[in-house]
């Protein structure tokens, strides 16, 4: 570490004394995503994604990576999974890849699932804890050249697969997410054109958005059919909005902008409607098809809702029906420019409880930053990404203090790995990997997670510990 951080190694991290999340039955995990780690493209009799598409295109990604190799963690899941037990970490948050378990058909491919059986084994023998996503992005590419997630019937073929990876793998899994970041797949994907399939009209990603959240529903009810009474929800990406103006113009433009970016995504699923304000004032005339039915399947109950937190946006009005932003100066930043606002996640947190009367019991299932992390001497200083954590960590713990029930906390991410068009560049990694080696080395935040965690389960009672 630096020499301006000579705290005991758990404290660089942990959070508040006597917090709840320093309790026995409060649940700490990483995550990683399909694409962005097991590389092996064509291996399993695996199908192309849009990812595979989209990053073979120049100029889409960051230097022209692509996800072929990643961390070659198709071929190196046990050293992996090992690692995560080394760690001490409750839980591990992964994804399945759609175009490796399903052919076009519709018909399981059991090479593929079979790596995920393993896979998935030896975690439990570790005793970690598995929460599966089912959809991190990865769209087979024959259902995009069918129109993707414009076309309804995507719905229905993601209701098929949950079905068959919860027949599948049941049993091997504590924990169902449905979709990860459905407002990154609609806006992203076919907004702006930011991200595959690389789309960009506001109408495509009204309609996206509708059709994400409607396999969702239909997931949700596939995955009760077949793997009964195992907790299943949704994750969501939230970004919180402010405006350092008091013009009542921006100070309306930061209320567009977590309507767009939070509501549009947790009002349909915890109310059963979609905010007005998108299609009367942000994007007038892009209301989606919505037939009868469709709102009842989206505003399920879930068992728990995964929301996943980076950064703050400051806004103002851009003169129009809509909002701009405006970064502002002199402010923390990560390596991707996001600034650091941990006082954010608890606002939030603490938002959607009021608004949501309903709000399911909450995990934070990404959080983390990217930072240009160098190996020196055998080791990598992260410091800054230590002090992010810790201050996350205790804004989230505040949010509990005000009655939010937060169960978890899964750190994004377990390794570096393909940061989507950002390549390889960016590292989000509590484990750095060396991509020429694929050499795993634990960063000081990792080690520093790692003491933290020990220490949990030293002064944890043995009765708290069999509860």
């Amino acid at each position: 570490m630096s020499d301006h951080d000579q705290s005991p190694l758990p404290q660089r991290i942990a959070p508040p004394p006597g917090s709840a999340m320093a309790r026995p039955d409060f649940l700490w995990g990483v995550a990683t995503a399909s694409y962005q780690i097991e590389g092996a493209i064509d291996a399993d009799g695996r199908l192309p994604s849009i990812w595979d598409t989209f990053s073979a295109i120049p100029g889409k990604t960051l230097g022209g990576d692509t996800g072929e190799q990643a961390c070659e963690h198709h071929a190196r899941w046990a050293d992996d999974a090992d690692l995560i037990a080394h760690l001490g970490v409750d839980a591990y948050r992964l994804s399945i890849a759609w175009p490796r378990v399903m052919h076009a058909d519709g018909t399981p491919n059991q090479e593929g699932l079979d790596f995920y059986r393993r896979l998935l084994t030896r975690l439990g023998a570790h005793g970690i804890q598995r929460y599966v996503t089912l959809y991190h992005w990865d769209l087979p590419q024959h259902l995009e050249d069918r129109g993707g997630w414009l076309n309804r019937d995507t719905a229905y073929r993601f209701a098929e697969y949950a079905a068959l990876v919860a027949r599948e793998l049941g049993g091997l899994v504590e924990g169902w997410m449905t979709l990860n970041e459905p407002w990154c797949s609609a806006f992203l994907g076919y907004g702006n054109g930011h991200h595959a399939p690389g789309l960009a009209d506001p109408r495509y990603a009204t309609q996206a958005m509708h059709h994400l959240l409607l396999g969702h529903g239909l997931g949700l009810q596939a995955i009760r059919e077949h793997d009964p009474g195992t907790p299943a929800g949704i994750v969501a990406n939230v970004g919180r909005g402010t405006s350092d103006s008091a013009d009542p113009a921006d100070q309306e433009a930061a209320r567009l902008y977590e309507l767009q970016h939070n509501d549009w995504v947790l009002q349909p699923l915890l109310a059963g409607s979609y905010p007005a304000d998108l299609w009367d004032t942000l994007w007038p005339g892009s209301a989606p098809l919505v037939l009868p039915g469709d709102m009842d399947l989206i505003r399920q109950p879930m068992d728990f809702l995964g929301i996943n937190y980076y950064f703050r946006s400051n806004l103002r009005s851009d003169g129009a029906h809509g909002f701009t932003d405006v970064p502002l100066a002199d402010v923390e930043r990560t390596q991707m420019g996001w600034e650091v606002y941990p006082q954010g996640l608890e606002d939030l947190l603490r938002r959607f409880k009021a608004v949501y009367p309903n709000l399911p019991p909450v995990y934070i299932t990404e959080n983390g930053m990217a930072s240009d992390d160098r190996v020196e001497g055998g080791r990598i200083d992260d410091t800054q990404r230590q002090s992010y954590l810790k201050r996350h960590f205790a804004a989230v713990s505040r949010a509990i203090d005000a009655g939010v029930d937060v169960r978890g906390y899964f750190v994004w991410s377990l390794m570096d790995n393909f940061e989507w068009a950002f390549g390889y560049e960016r590292r989000f990694g509590l484990v750095h990997v060396d991509y020429t080696t694929q050499v795993r080395t634990l960063k000081d935040s990792a080690r520093a997670f790692q003491a933290f965690l020990q220490q949990r389960r030293a002064t944890a009672t043995p009765a708290a510990l069999t509860t």
